[in-house]
């Protein structure tokens, strides 16, 4: 006799190999049989496969708490942590599409322009987990793990669309200037759209923003986005900003 938790375990942690689970399930049985014992439970299921059964609730709170404690070691830049919270995340049966969804999420939100690529790293581990699929995957899961963990962190861009939706929220959308519209309209005067390729550096002096929101300001560059703050003040003083 086999309890349902150990045939669980050991499809879960088999890695879709049936040949290792099915083993384990054989030495599982004669181990039990050897020492007298009715049942294979999942401390001989753990015991026959070397690992040890992780206390993971897929669906309850465990799942959000690893999730998070992942996304937090990850910001603090651990990559120890990080890793620690991936293994455990994986030895419990986790859907490595819902892991590497919020590696996506936090190479934007976490890192942003401080480091571009990371959101190309995380994007490959997930086309990775869908072409690929587990076990193997989990080298691309390690490997951007790794990287976001030590990548330089900016929430600069979040809070920059945060500033600019409660911008729009509180004042609503204004009009687009007749120069940004797409085409003329009935009974309204255009005006005259100043290409910036015709100007040096590619920049233009002309008003890209409404009327009456032309002096706000919604994103600031922090400390790990220093070229990009340089590269801004070098457009708003060409553009006479």
């Amino acid at each position: 006799m086999v309890d349902g938790e150990a045939i669980e375990f050991l499809a879960a942690r088999s890695e879709g190999d049936a040949r290792t689970a099915l083993n384990a399930l054989e030495l599982a049985l004669a181990t039990a049989a050897e020492l007298g014992e009715g049942s294979v439970t999942i401390a001989r299921a753990e015991d026959a496969l070397q690992r040890r059964a992780v206390l993971y609730d897929k669906g309850g709170d465990r799942h959000y708490d690893y999730i998070s404690a992942w996304i937090k070691a990850t910001r603090g830049s651990d990559p120890d942590a990080s890793l620690y919270y991936l293994a455990v995340m994986l030895e419990g049966g986790e859907d490595p599409r819902f892991i590497v969804r919020r590696m996506v999420i936090f190479a934007s939100e976490d890192i942003g322009n401080a480091d571009p690529s990371a959101l190309g790293v995380a994007v490959a581990a997930a086309a990775a987990v869908d072409r690929v699929g587990m076990p193997e995957a989990k080298f691309a899961l390690a490997q951007a793990a790794i990287y976001l963990a030590l990548a330089p962190k900016s929430n600069a861009a979040g809070r920059a669309l945060g500033a600019a939706q409660t911008h729009v929220r509180e004042h609503g959308a204004a009009p687009v200037p007749g120069w940004l519209r797409s085409g003329p309209r009935p009974g309204q005067d255009v005006g005259g759209y100043d290409n910036p390729h015709g100007h040096p550096g590619h920049l233009s002096a002309q008003e890209l923003l409404p009327e009456g929101v032309e002096s706000t300001r919604f994103y600031e560059p922090d400390e790990a986005e220093a070229e990009l703050a340089r590269r801004l003040e070098e457009i708003r003083e060409m553009r006479g900003r």
